[in-house]
């Protein structure tokens, strides 16, 4: 763990989303005091501070100047200057530049502190319906299909609930290679978040690729599609239930475990007692 280099600090400061109400008042108070925020597009970021009536001078770091600018913000870092972290929408680095300022940052031995707020993955997955308690965020896929298509590929197996983002222009080209690679899975595209025309197509890849051909409304704006795990194999499910079997034999008995375990997961309790009977010996 370094030692803080000077008392100046890196703020990580989440936008809203959509809609400008989404901010929360202590990333209004932090970008008021900072001396300097560093954000993707000056133009688009001027919109929220002007709306806040908050003046702090803007400097532009995207993905073409992220490297060189960061060396330029640990200079102001160095020289005292507090500096806050904005992204267009949402928490910076998810998907959004910042990763090689933040690293450069902690090695110069500065603060990085980051303050909670919208997150259009998790904004989406809290109301998709999909099982929230195992995720994986992937993020954009590839643009090329070929590329995009062995992404997925990689995911045939995962369990998880699978998070993407993806641009109006190639949605319905990702969801066609998606049918192919994963299957006709259930899925949901959430559309517009926060925003007045926010929308929630909740079906199978097949069912929502027809409803987008029918309405070329649902096929703009800003979207997070949300995938459904694959389902667990019986070997995945047993070695699972090993390991939770293992923990609660460290602080209860055959039967208790087998009782408590049942209850939880709906597994009979004669299996449980068998199998933690042949883990306890």
């Amino acid at each position: 763990m370094s030692t803080s280099a000077s008392t100046a600090v890196l703020y990580i400061v989440p936008t809203p989303i959509g809609n400008l109400e989404d901010i929360t008042q202590r990333s209004l108070t932090v970008l008021s005091e900072v001396d300097l925020i560093a954000c993707e597009d000056t133009r688009h970021s001027h919109r929220l501070l002007d709306h806040y009536s908050i003046k702090t001078p803007l400097t532009a770091m995207h993905d073409h100047n992220e490297r060189g600018k960061a060396e330029w913000l640990v200079t102001q870092l160095s020289e005292g200057k507090d500096i806050a972290l904005i992204s267009d929408a949402g928490t910076p680095l998810i998907s959004d530049p910042g990763f090689h300022l933040v690293n450069k940052v902690r090695d110069a031995g500065f603060n990085v502190v980051p303050l909670p707020g919208a997150c259009a993955a998790i904004t989406a997955l809290s109301a998709s319906g999909l099982p929230t308690d195992e995720f994986r965020f992937v993020g954009f896929l590839p643009a090329k299909s070929s590329q995009r298509k062995s992404s997925m590929e990689v995911l045939l197996s995962e369990t998880s609930t699978l998070i993407f983002y993806e641009s109006p222009h190639r949605i319905l080209n990702t969801l066609e290679d998606l049918l192919s690679v994963l299957g006709d899975r259930r899925i949901v595209l959430a559309r517009e978040l926060t925003k007045t025309f926010e929308t929630f197509l909740c079906d199978s890849v097949s069912e929502v690729i027809q409803i987008m051909k029918q309405d070329s409304n649902q096929q703009r704006g800003e979207m997070v599609l949300l995938v459904d795990g694959a389902e667990k194999s019986a070997k995945t499910e047993l070695a699972e239930m090993d390991v939770m079997i293992k923990a609660s034999l460290k602080y209860l008995g055959v039967k208790q475990t087998s009782s408590l375990l049942s209850d939880i997961t709906g597994v009979r309790k004669k299996e449980i007692y068998q199998r933690a009977l042949e883990l306890s010996e």
